[in-house]
């Protein structure tokens, strides 16, 4: 395995982190049950994996509580490093969401319920509160790590206006600023390298990118279709790459002809490709098999050449912005 710090912070974590939105049983059909889910966490651990990401709204908090219990019989909490999000609706009343000072306090202390723990390493906000001040969600955010219950902050998918916004508020205020940001990035979806990249790279944010194989899209060859549940009932896959399907096909095509060629899998193609764009830190990888988590890192030693990456990148096409915000039922990030 190998390690990074997650931006200027001295944090390290794995260069690949284990994505966690599949364990727990919820109304999915693609979820692992708890007993599924304790031998993937415990397979990240021996192979090197330390980044542990999941969030309150993932199975209706059923994925921090497996996560929370796998660790605590796995490893020791000092070891590992867990991030959590809040900002999506876990309760029907008008505060069971959103980063206003009272989801923030209820967020934190629930989660570190769930998850077993006394505090959270890396603590994100999910996507950007229209309806809350953001000079209110910041001050709560520092007043959550000035207690010890939050040892970092981060982002996750919006503007990189709003990602300086926010850090502008905490830097003039003395708060605690966000130390990461989780992008949709991968392949299929390039529209960060337009400004998110370059200002995280200039302000020494770490980026962590969710969905790095585009919902499997870039894990299997284009005509094998929707074969596996999750791609079958992924209705926010079709949102983010409906309306850009003939692009999408050349790019997974040249994946596959760099796979064949090197002979190794189209997924170890697509991370590599990721792990060495400027200022990534760690794809956030979801696993639901033993050989899937095994696959993703060996990707960590592949090494594309200068006409590889041409080949894998001349094909995009722009993309629409992917950061909407959908009500709970849809299947966030991953």
């Amino acid at each position: 395995m190998k390690y990074a710090n997650l931006g200027r912070s001295g944090l390290k974590i794995s260069r690949i982190g284990l994505g966690c939105m599949s364990f727990g049983i919820e109304p999915r059909v693609w979820r692992l049950d708890e007993a599924a889910s304790r031998p993937v966490i415990q397979h990240a651990l021996e192979r090197g994996i330390t980044f542990f990401d999941t969030a309150d709204m993932y199975g209706a908090g059923e994925s921090e509580i497996v996560l929370g219990r796998a660790l605590a019989d796995f490893a020791r909490r000092g070891e590992v490093v867990i991030a959590t999000k809040l900002f999506y609706p876990v309760r029907p009343d008008p505060n069971g969401r959103g980063l206003s000072r009272k989801a923030v306090f209820t967020a934190i202390d629930a989660s570190l319920t769930r998850l077993g723990t006394d505090y959270v390493d890396l603590y994100q906000i999910h996507r950007w509160d229209e309806e809350t001040p953001i000079e209110e969600t910041m001050d709560a955010l520092n007043d959550i790590v000035r207690a010890g219950k939050v040892r970092y902050l981060g982002a996750s998918s919006m503007f990189a206006w709003q990602l300086l916004k926010a850090q502008s508020v905490a830097a003039a205020n003395g708060f605690s600023r966000f130390t990461s940001v989780q992008p949709h990035y991968n392949l299929l979806n390039r529209e960060e390298e337009r400004e998110m990249l370059p200002m995280c790279r200039s302000e020494g944010i770490g980026v962590i990118p969710w969905s790095p194989l585009a919902r499997g899209r870039l894990a299997r060859p284009w005509e094998a279709g929707s074969t596996s549940d999750r791609v079958r009932h992924d209705r926010t896959a079709e949102l983010l790459y409906a309306q850009t399907e003939a692009a999408d096909r050349r790019v997974v095509e040249a994946v596959g002809e760099i796979a064949q060629k090197r002979d190794v899998s189209r997924a170890q193609v697509s991370l590599a490709w990721l792990l060495s764009r400027p200022g990534v830190t760690a794809p956030i990888v979801g696993a639901g098999k033993l050989a899937h988590l095994d696959d993703a890192l060996g990707a960590l030693e592949l090494q594309l050449d200068h006409a590889e990456m041409s080949a894998l990148e001349a094909p995009y096409v722009p993309h629409a912005a992917s950061f909407y915000q959908e009500v709970p039922g849809s299947d966030q990030d991953r």
